[in-house]
């Protein structure tokens, strides 16, 4: 099928986005063909950009999170049938590796090829200008239509919108699950989160959903303090140096239970101030993607040992797709996760450097490509 995609031809140069034509093949064994309804804008898609990511391929069609119907079936699927409407997980899960079997789906054997720049099997899906064309996580979602595996699509219910299905198949869950799982928050707890974009405002829905008593999010960018706070943050503020003071305040000086990290780039610099609102015995997660070289951090290992903190990685919030894609969208259906409201601008395909530009300049929680 011929549609047209977002392609990177020069990753890691700030060159943008070419949105062009694209050819893409029907599935192979164990995959699907989707129409999708729509595809959020993430930093993750920036990074292949800007080198945060580094690519020693190209060209790349970028996208990652995204919703749509099933078009199509290759051989032994039998999960899913024409009509189904699916989410799809930047993660695939195979359901038969160590990592799945013992409930780390997040971590499954097939995840290790995401940017390897081809599908599983080692070909291509997607061609232009006669190349052959990686999709970013196997998914490739800035175009309208996508073959990909099954391994990574989860049916939904048909009641839920797609568009706002596409949120969960990335920031949704990487932010909820920060703080549902990663965190392994605590009722009555008092959580700092830092970082109010597509990920970090989802934490703060977690941590609501688990029963925090005390939010604190922070964000430099006013608008997205203000958002933290229709989210359900108890305070919000622009620094560290101002959450600090306030976790002082609420705790009577002994530190939040848990700080989760959820900045566009971690850089070495991050976990320090961390540690110090973290109480002994607490817990601080680090969800946000680091510069690949990234080696130099500043932390006081002395303290940390000796209060016996935590340091928490987070990959997809520690969810489990097959399990908590279906579950969120049930949340949502009920009023209890918010998905409507994250959706801060839409765009067309052909605006797609626009999107980039104002998710770089803060002016969005989430915004979203529609097809």
């Amino acid at each position: 099928m011929k549609t047209r995609g977002a392609l990177l031809w020069e990753p890691g140069t700030n060159s943008g986005w070419s949105v062009e034509e694209i050819e893409v093949d029907p599935p192979k064994r164990r995959e699907i063909a989707v129409e999708l309804a729509a595809s959020g804008v993430c930093h993750s898609d920036q990074h292949l950009d800007d080198g945060v990511i580094p690519l020693p391929w190209a060209p790349v069609l970028g996208g990652h999170e995204g919703a749509g119907v099933v078009t199509q079936v290759g051989d032994e699927v039998h999960d899913v049938e024409v009509g189904d409407h699916v989410v799809l997980s930047f993660l695939p899960s195979c359901g038969r590796c160590r990592m799945c079997v013992s409930g780390r789906s997040n971590m499954c054997d097939l995840g290790s090829g995401v940017l390897g720049g081809t599908a599983p099997d080692g070909t291509h899906r997607v061609h232009a200008r006669d190349k052959g064309v990686g999709c970013m996580s196997y998914l490739g979602t800035f175009a309208p239509y996508v073959t990909v595996p099954l391994d990574a699509a989860v049916k939904i219910p048909k009641d839920i919108p797609l568009d706002k299905a596409a949120l969960i198949g990335c920031g949704v869950p990487t932010g909820w699950g920060s703080s549902v799982y990663a965190a392994d928050m605590q009722l009555g707890d008092t959580v700092v989160i830092v970082g109010i974009g597509g990920v970090g405002i989802n934490a703060v829905q977690g941590a609501v959903h688990k029963g925090a008593r005390n939010i604190v999010a922070v964000d430099p960018v006013a608008y997205k303090q203000e958002q933290a706070q229709e989210f359900g943050a108890t305070h919000a503020v622009g620094s560290y140096e101002d959450a600090a003071a306030i976790v002082e305040q609420l705790t009577d000086g002994q530190g939040a239970d848990r700080v989760i990290i959820t900045v566009g780039v971690a850089t070495g610099d991050v976990l320090q101030p961390a540690q110090e609102m973290t109480r002994r015995g607490g817990v601080m997660v680090l969800t946000s993607a680091a510069p690949v070289m990234q080696r130099d951090v500043e932390f006081d290992l002395f303290t940390f040992a000796m209060s016996g903190k935590r340091l928490q990685g987070s990959l997809y919030g520690t969810t489990n797709s097959r399990n908590d894609i279906p579950l969120m969208a049930e949340l949502y259906r009920n009023g209890a996760l918010k998905l409507d409201e994250l959706i801060t601008r839409r765009y067309s395909l052909d605006d797609i450097n626009q999107a980039f530009a104002d998710m770089q300049a803060g002016k969005n929680l989430r915004g979203l490509i529609v097809y």
